[in-house]
Parts: structure tokens; sequence; C-alpha cells
């Protein structure tokens, strides 16, 4: 289980402390699927960094018995000047993983080819993304992050994701952040609203796409 306590976050900012996040209560249970609703601005990826552990919240707690990958696709932690490989093999000794094991998957899920051997700088958006998801893909968490809809690549690369992460991973957890209703509803059995940065809570799925909606109309 993954759990946050009571969290606050907030951003020093030149008008001063600005709230992002406020008095946020969540629990994400094993193999649970939960989608967060929220318009852009939300405070929907500060909220999923945390859960991740990528960021600390500025007061309350967060608990965790199982583990969390990153947000699939996030690329900020790639260091641009390593090429694609060492980043490869920087990532898998972080996480205590086999090297040589990860590396044929992540060369045919990529597809990236000799581009895995270039400095990440050179790589484009949609190239550093495929990468991402791959290297996501090639550790196994309890529980897997989605900062919103998974839209790198081709048709042929989204069915590659869509399988690998919503069919082979069929008994993990997923939390699903994003502002698409559609999207959630495809792929969650519960969801939340995050508004203003407070976080609601419904019994039904249903409840909470009303309530988002009306809330944005």
């Amino acid at each position: 289980m993954i759990a946050l306590n009571s969290v606050d976050k907030f951003y020093r900012t030149r008008r001063g402390p600005r709230q992002i996040l406020d008095n946020i209560n969540l629990e994400i249970a094993p193999g649970e699927k939960l989608g967060i609703l929220g318009r852009n601005g939300a405070g929907k990826s500060t909220l999923i960094r945390i859960i991740s552990g990528a960021e600390q919240p500025t007061s309350g707690s967060v608990t965790r018995t199982m583990t969390a990958s990153w947000p699939l696709a996030y690329t900020g932690g790639f260091q641009s000047g390593l090429t694609g490989m060492d980043n490869i093999r920087f990532i898998c000794r972080i996480y205590g993983v086999d090297i040589e094991e990860r590396i044929p998957f992540i060369q045919q899920f990529s597809d990236l080819g000799e581009y895995l051997y270039e400095p990440i700088r050179n790589y484009s958006a949609g190239m550093r993304a495929r990468l991402g998801f791959a290297v996501s893909m090639s550790i196994e968490f309890d529980c897997f992050l989605i900062d919103e809809v998974i839209s790198v690549g081709d048709s042929r690369f989204h069915e590659k994701c869509r399988i690998e992460l919503f069919e082979k991973r069929a008994d993990r957890a997923l939390v699903i952040v994003s502002h698409d209703a559609g999207y959630i509803r495809a792929h969650c059995d519960r969801a939340v609203v995050l508004d203003r940065g407070r976080l609601h809570s419904f019994d039904q799925i249903e409840q909470a796409f009303e309530f988002y909606a009306h809330s944005y109309s």
C-alpha cells in the first residue's frame, strides 16, 4: 500500500509561498487502478512525483509498503551528456537490477537502434520518452504511475505500451493522472478529483466524473 497522510506542498515564488497541495489524504492498494482527474495547473504532476518519491512533501507523510515507478516516459532523470546506453546502465545500478538482462528488452522496445549509443542531448523529445518508457517497463514495480495520457511515438509503439502495461502487468496497481476523463474511465476502477489543491474522493467512479465536469463547465 501507498498512503499519503495530511500532505501539504508549497513552492517558493517571487510573491511568496504558493500552496499546491492542501491536506492530501490518499491510499493506493495493491492491484488498484486509480485515476486522478484535474485541469492543467491543478497540482497533478506534483502529486504523482510525491507518490513516486521523486519529490518530498512540505508537511505530512508518505508511507510505502510497495514499490512505485517514476512517472512513465518521464525523462528528467536522464543525464544529457551521457549516451542512452550509459543512462540505462546508471538507472539499472540505482535499482539494483541486472543490466545485461534488461538491455535486449530495452533495445527491442524502444526501437532506437544505434541512437542508444548517442548522447541524450541529441535525442528528440519523442526519442527520450520512448527510452524512458522502455526503461520503466524493464524494471518491475508494484505500482506504475502515468502522468497524463501516454502519447509517445506512432500507433505501433502505442500498442506495445498498451500490451506491456495494461495486459502483461494487469495485476499491478496503476495511478493515472490526467484531465482526460475518457482515458481514466477506460483504465481505472476508482477516481478522485484534484481541485485547487484539495483532493475529492467518491464512492463511485461516475460521481467523480460528474463532479469534474461540473467544476470546469
